[in-house]
């Protein structure tokens, strides 16, 4: 007879004891199965202990979790988490230095689990910490013990940042500040302030003002990728909770002090001492040095700088929003003379520098005669430059573009005033065009993303990067023109090629500008077409009805082997990173599915640790006990976050298995690394619970599988017209004496 669905069989362990093979029943009382438990090995006083996971995290077992234990789990008697909490603490007071580094080493373990955390936060055990902290007694792994402990029980939230006090912030900056420090304790000390940085804007003002922008861009040289990695985390959340005036202030200061060099390129320095001017601010290096480069690294980048770098390119290309937002004002002098400039650059100003008095009125018919050349659609150039976006921003890469490349400027206006004028290409109409493609393509005015990593290395690789992309598509949308033959009735359709162009060259990303140039120029409209007719092929099979009959017949079975694959790719695993609602962890965890398909293992990893084996994952969840399948805003864990434009690439990437936790309804939520990950995944649950996988790689993947699998059928019939429709049936014969009757048996 098989047990109640609520007893679950475990064993329980106890050091220099006998482990206990018992039935669990989770309807009874935790302190009922604990003085049970503590009986059978003649335990007194059973309120002093407590019950933990033997593997994983080893967390404690309360009534709230209590529904995680599953048949088979290992569960192991320890001391209750208040009395583990209070002999910490007390270890913490300890007059004699081993005694206090000794309980710290107990805490960092510990403090992860939320119920002893809970324990330690009611007994003031963060007021503790932070006194050894402020104190800075031992500036080695003791404080780096007790910076990890703080952050550990920060991290669950109980405690607001807010409640920070100044002086014990200004003490964690001088770890930051100082020259000779443990490497262990600085990517400690500046994880903590980013932590203040982006959760309390009081602090985050302390911290702006107390660490100088210069003791960043030496972290961003060592060789240390790890405190690379906190030193570009805090420089991001300074920026981030900047105003707009603040913001373009610092990035200007970064640029200057060599901040793209140092993430794009190796270089040198030397420093003769304290009392020169070094190229490393504030430090005390004597002797040539050598800065370790960001992107270029010969180790790999981890996600988390990858997410950085994109925050600092977002911001930087956000400060182009006011001019995209800014329509040009007609009675502004300065933007007035600013066109003037314009036209001057292409044209000789003949009545202005020959001296000859041109009158007014052909002055101004010979300037309005001059900007229709330059491409402008109306006789007063300020009203194309009215339409927001992108605004001022398309007049200052027009500018831009003739001051930094007169000679291909001259020749754009000159060669396209020469043309026809159905075939002349509007360069003024163009540039205002192409300004809000490239706006749209580098999500210009954006806010940021929480997870995204998709960072460009070419915007590192040069200053003024958007205005020099600029220049570079301008000459390419020319150069698009000319082979498409295009007249000004072609315009969209020939920005729509540039576009692409664009697009697809982007999406390659180039590491330089003039790699990129060389990229896009040899992608031409002959290209893009091959490309397009390429795609379309893949995308489009035939029509004929026998076609389409053949492949109704077969998509049963490839669907099979895309069910397969999918199942494989759950058994393969994959890890995930845990997002919170305040700000981006760097936590990560492994689910897999078992290779019989009947539970799913999961459990928490070490960033950079390699992916755990099957045994090693502490976590199990019976694919029985699932209900169902949620994705996008129906996922708890992102409703919980709001409806912001900032959280809609969670709602693209999340999803949730709910099942039964007891008689409650439980989640496992997830947040996919990629949006091929989450159609993979999704589709692999949806396989598993029996469901339709209706994703769109699904439909990518069968149409793929489709084509070819068609393409190899009629092998046999290529270049053979297929008809529309299947060839009459002839009519029977007139007689059947053709037919040989068996029934006549021959002499």
């Amino acid at each position: 007879m098989a047990p109640p669905r609520n007893v679950v069989k475990i064993a329980v362990q106890k050091s220099d004891a006998i482990p206990q093979l018992i039935q669990l029943d989770q309807a009874k009382p935790l302190a009922t199965v604990l003085k049970e438990v503590c009986d059978a090995w003649n335990l007194p006083h059973s309120e002093s202990y407590a019950l933990k996971f033997a593997d994983g995290h080893k967390r404690y077992i309360t009534e709230n979790n209590r529904m995680e234990i599953k048949n088979g789990s290992i569960l192991c008697l320890s001391t209750a988490p208040d009395l583990e909490a209070q002999q910490v603490l007390g270890g913490l007071q300890s007059a004699s230095r081993e005694g206090c580094y000794q309980a710290l080493k107990n805490l960092v373990p510990l403090a992860s689990d939320m119920t002893f955390a809970q324990e330690v936060i009611s007994r003031d055990g963060l007021q503790r910490l932070s006194t050894i902290i402020e104190n800075g007694d031992d500036l080695g792994e003791m404080l780096a013990l007790g910076l990890t402990a703080f952050l550990e029980l920060m991290e669950h939230g109980v405690v607001s940042w807010e409640t920070l006090s100044i002086p014990f912030v200004r003490k964690v900056v001088s770890y930051v500040n100082m020259n000779l420090m443990d490497a262990s304790v600085q990517p400690l000390a500046l994880r903590l302030l980013e932590s203040v940085t982006l959760s309390s804007p009081a602090l985050g003002q302390l911290v702006k003002s107390e660490v100088p922008l210069d003791r960043l861009l030496v972290h961003l040289q060592v060789v240390n990728q790890q405190l690379q990695t906190k030193a570009m985390a805090l420089l991001t959340a300074l920026l981030q909770g900047a105003s707009t005036a603040e913001r373009k202030h610092m990035l200007d200061y970064l640029w200057k002090r060599n901040l793209r060099q140092f993430i794009y390129k190796v270089g040198w320095a030397r420093s003769r001492g304290p009392s020169s001017r070094s190229f490393f601010p504030s430090d005390s290096y004597s002797s040539l040095a050598v800065f370790q480069n960001i992107i270029h690294s010969a180790a790999p980048m981890g996600d988390e700088m990858a997410h950085h770098l994109y925050v600092l390119q977002a911001l930087t290309l956000g400060l182009l929003e006011p001019r995209m937002r800014t329509p040009l004002d007609p009675y502004n002098q300065e933007e007035r003379e600013r066109l003037q400039a314009l036209r001057q650059a292409a044209f000789e100003p003949e009545g202005e520098s020959s001296g000859t008095g041109l009158s007014a009125d052909r002055r101004r018919s010979l300037c309005v005669r001059e900007f229709r050349k330059l491409g402008f659609s109306n006789s007063n150039p300020a009203q194309d430059l009215e339409r927001v976006p992108p605004g001022l921003l398309a007049l200052d890469n027009m500018l831009y573009f003739s001051k930094h490349a007169p000679s291909a400027y001259s020749r754009f206006v000159l060669e396209n005033s020469s043309r026809e004028d159905k075939h002349e290409c509007p360069f003024a109409k163009s540039s205002i065009q192409l300004t809000v493609v490239l706006c749209e393509l580098l999500h210009v005015g954006e806010p940021c993303s929480e997870t995204a990593q998709d960072f460009s290395p070419m915007f590192f690789s040069q200053d003024h990067s958007f205005h020099e992309l600029f220049c570079v598509a301008i000459q390419l949308l020319n150069k698009t023109w000319k082979e498409m033959r295009a007249t000004q009735e072609d315009f969209d359709k020939v920005m729509q090629v540039v576009r692409e162009q664009l697009a697809r060259t982007l999406a390659l990303k180039p590491t330089s500008l003039e790699l990129f140039r060389t990229k896009v120029n040899v992608l031409s409209y002959g290209e893009v077409l091959r490309l397009r007719q390429t795609e379309r092929l893949h995308q489009e099979g035939t029509l004929a009805p026998p076609i389409l009959e053949l492949r109704e017949k077969l998509k049963p079975q490839l669907m099979g082997l895309i069910r397969q694959q999918r199942l494989l790719r759950l058994c393969e695993g994959m890890l995930f990173r845990k997002i919170s609602s305040r700000r981006r962890q760097d936590k990560l965890w492994f689910c897999c599915l078992s290779p019989n398909h009947k539970v799913l293992q999961y459990g928490d990893v070490e960033e950079g640790a390699n992916p755990p084996t099957l045994e090693s994952l502490p976590e199990q969840l019976p694919v029985a006990d699932i209900r169902a399948l949620l994705m996008g805003k129906d996922c708890p864990h992102v409703r919980e976050k709001g409806s912001g434009k900032q959280n809609k690439d969670l709602y693209e990437l999340a999803f949730s298995i709910s099942y039964d936790h007891g008689e409650e309804e439980a989640y496992l939520n997830f947040i996919a690394p990629s949006k091929r990950d989450f159609y993979l995944w999704t589709d692999g649950l949806s396989a598993l619970l029996g469901s339709t996988m209706g994703s769109e790689q699904t439909r990518l993947d069968l149409e793929q599988l489709l084509t070819m699998e068609t393409k190899l059928r009629l092998l046999e019939l290529e270049n053979v017209p297929i008809p529309e429709q299947p060839p009459p049936v002839p009519p029977p014969p007139t007689n059947f004496n053709f037919c040989y009757d068996f029934s006549i048996t021959e002499p």
